[in-house]
């Protein structure tokens, strides 16, 4: 089981922290779907919080679409369409036999349900159609408040895909698809309800995206020296909430935190003087390292740089392009 902290002396809420912490297990699939996640009992136990600010903790969640109550059973993780979810490619049968086997089984589950061979064709063919066109526009979306988030995500899958990406605004979506004749929108499981809601009328699919779970770094901060000076810096200030709500979770008062967004250079500057240790997103690792130079007089000695490998879980992209017949 995940151990939830709770940072008693923060000035952000105690029902803030356990939101944001059970949220990043969500998209980071910790909790992958279908995961029961810990009664209201355990987790007071492990948090020290009331059971009736746990409830409106899982409350929040259910109303954010992550999580489903299921009556006498508990809170469950909430599957997200389009998971895990693509068809086949038109394969030789002979080079594909598992392949052409569940193109069997589509359609004698077809011809059971009464249609005719026609209209499985039919069926089969516009799907297809559709997919192939779907694929020709690829629309990452995230609030306007957190671009830097969609930023990363469109960087990470320009290189993983090698074709056209465009960021767009949730609060411009429904104004950009309605110019566009089909396109598969990305976005984190944070914002699939928002991005569901507008994509919907526009029969426009939604692919959601686990972010990476940071696990080797967050190893790495358990193990600094304590009173360490810990620069993170990111693009996304989302990803610089969350990052201060595990790294209190792990290490409390024993490290010293300061963040930047890569855009503030004055504050990036400030940063770069004081941390003795640096974690930084993969486009923002340029900038911390520009900061650094500009900055060298003023050291004794250079902070270590650690720069993330990655911003989308790798599943994920492997979905995304077999989604999209990328392979």
């Amino acid at each position: 089981m995940l151990q939830f902290k709770i940072q008693s002396d923060s000035d952000i809420p105690a029902s803030k922290q356990l939101f944001d912490q059970i949220r990043f297990a969500i998209a980071s699939r910790q909790y992958p779907p279908g995961h029961r996640l810990p009664s209201t009992r355990q987790l007071a136990t492990m948090t020290g919080l009331h059971r009736n600010t746990i409830s409106k903790v899982y409350q929040q969640l259910e109303e954010a679409g992550l999580v489903e109550s299921i009556a006498g059973s508990g809170i469950y993780v909430k599957a997200q369409n389009n998971e895990d979810i693509s068809f086949p490619e038109s394969p030789l049968f002979t080079e594909y036999i598992e392949e052409s086997q569940l193109v069997y089984k589509s359609l004698d589950e077809l011809l059971k349900q009464g249609l005719t061979l026609s209209q499985a064709k039919e069926l089969f063919l516009a799907v297809i159609d559709w997919r192939l066109r779907c694929s020709a526009e690829v629309i990452v979306t995230v609030p306007s408040r957190d671009m830097g988030a969609g930023e990363l995500i469109l960087q990470e899958l320009e290189k993983a895909l090698a074709i056209p990406v465009e960021l767009v605004s949730i609060e411009d979506l429904d104004q950009v698809l309605a110019q566009k004749e089909s396109a598969t929108v990305v976005t984190s499981r944070y914002f699939i309800p928002e991005a569901e809601l507008i994509a919907s009328p526009h029969a426009t699919r939604v692919f959601p995206i686990d972010i990476y779970d940071y696990a080797k770094e967050l190893a790495m901060i358990k193990e600094l020296p304590k009173d360490t000076r810990l620069g993170i810096v990111s693009l996304s200030p989302g990803i610089i909430r969350v990052a201060e709500i595990l790294i209190h979770s792990l290490r409390g008062d024993d490290l010293l935190l300061i963040t930047a967004q890569a855009s503030d250079r004055r504050q990036l500057l400030t940063l770069a003087r004081s941390a003795q240790t640096i974690m930084s997103d993969p486009a923002s690792y340029s900038l911390v390292k520009e900061a650094i130079l500009a900055v060298r007089e003023d050291l004794i000695r250079p902070p270590d740089v650690i720069c993330s490998e990655y911003y989308i879980g790798e599943k994920s992209i492997n979905l995304l392009k077999r989604e999209l017949g990328l392979g």
